[in-house]
């Protein structure tokens, strides 16, 4: 069994996981997830699934992940690992190896990135106490997006505020990185032109490239603007938030935990933020939620386009994506005012694109 890099993923109440061969290629070793933390954790690696202590931690998810991928991969060696950070804020714009300054510095950016930043860091430090030694390297979703103009990533604000590092960085760039890896050998005349890749999950974004290369996208300083998401509002006029907190007497953490856990597809529905669930429902308030959902891609798809000067393709991409064939009906019949383009889903593969940055930091 070749040597190996683990590749993993930490979200919310989840830490997703790959091994790779660390010598190349693009086909896992071993996969899988530990779901359900904080409630009815449970371990899943290569479709065996088993049950774990309820109040597991992601620590402890990640010494279990640690015991069964040894287990799995034998007399393999573990050499490196591989993690998907959501913020790079301005410093880091390609993957970094880990230690203790950048974690540091890593730390500082937990507040733009609340949801996802502080569990992709935890992993990090879980790996150098249960796997010491082990280099890792963090692979950052805002990256992709820094070969945008100055002009897309600036917001109307003082320009002190702009230089200390209030732009707009865009996420879910490692998924739109992998797209544009891959879009030649599917379509070399999008790859080389006009595309919009419409990465469409519990989180959603869309990215405007031009021969490959990110020119515009939805999300901005955080990962809560944009598209209408699973618990996030997406777009929202800032008097909202300060009507909220001068005069229905919200907290700024409330208005936080409303803007990124109550809103979205759950909170338009009252029913679910899960769209295969809105989909299958008869509840009018879970079609009107669907109904928001497309017609926000749609507004957002015509402002990109815009960006573009047109419009060669469109992928589309992540769970709802690749999965929703009514959604993706429907945003495509809504943009037929854009003339011909082509239409592709094409699933992404985040944890290969980690992968490919930790063996090419490292060295291996």
């Amino acid at each position: 069994m070749p040597d190996a890099v683990l590749v993993l993923n930490a979200g919310s109440s989840s830490l997703k996981f790959s091994a790779f061969a660390a010598e190349g290629g693009s086909e896992a070793l071993a996969h899988g997830q530990v779901a359900g933390l904080g409630t009815a954790p449970r371990f899943t690696l290569d479709g065996s699934a088993h049950a774990l202590p309820a109040g597991a931690t992601h620590e402890d998810a990640l010494a279990v992940v640690l015991e069964r991928c040894r287990a799995k991969l034998g007399d393999a060696t573990l050499v490196a690992a591989g993690h998907r950070v959501v913020h790079g804020g301005l410093k880091f714009t390609a993957p970094v190896r880990v230690d203790d300054g950048v974690l540091s510095q890593l730390d500082e950016l937990v507040p733009l990135a609340p949801l996802h930043q502080p569990h992709n860091l935890a992993a990090i430090r879980a790996v150098a106490k249960y796997a010491p030694g082990v280099p890792q390297v963090a692979c950052f979703d805002t990256a992709f997006h820094r070969t945008q103009p100055p002009l897309a990533q600036r917001f109307a604000l003082p320009r002190e505020l702009t230089d200390s590092g209030v732009i707009r960085y865009g996420f879910h760039g490692l998924s739109y990185e992998y797209i544009a890896s891959v879009l030649p050998g599917t379509d070399p005349h999008a790859a080389s032109g006009r595309t919009v890749v419409a990465h469409l999950g519990n989180g959603a974004s869309l990215c405007a490239m031009r021969a490959c290369k990110s020119v515009a996208t939805t999300m901005g300083f955080t990962p809560a603007d944009g598209l209408v998401m699973g618990t996030r509002c997406g777009a929202l006029d800032p008097g909202v938030v300060l009507y909220l907190m001068n005069h229905r007497g919200m907290t700024a953490t409330q208005v936080e935990h409303l803007i990124d856990h109550e809103s979205g597809l759950l909170g338009v529905s009252g029913v679910s933020s899960d769209m295969r669930e809105l989909l299958a429902s008869a509840d009018p308030r879970a079609a009107e939620a669907v109904d928001l959902f497309v017609y926000r891609i749609g507004r957002e798809l015509g402002s990109l386009a815009a960006a573009l000067g047109g419009l060669d393709a469109l992928v589309f991409t992540g769970g709802i994506g690749e999965h929703a064939a009514p959604v993706r009906d429907r945003v495509v019949r809504a943009a037929a005012w854009l003339g011909a383009f082509a239409v592709h889903v094409i699933p992404t593969n985040e944890e290969l694109m980690i992968a490919t940055h930790t063996r090419r930091v490292l060295g291996l």
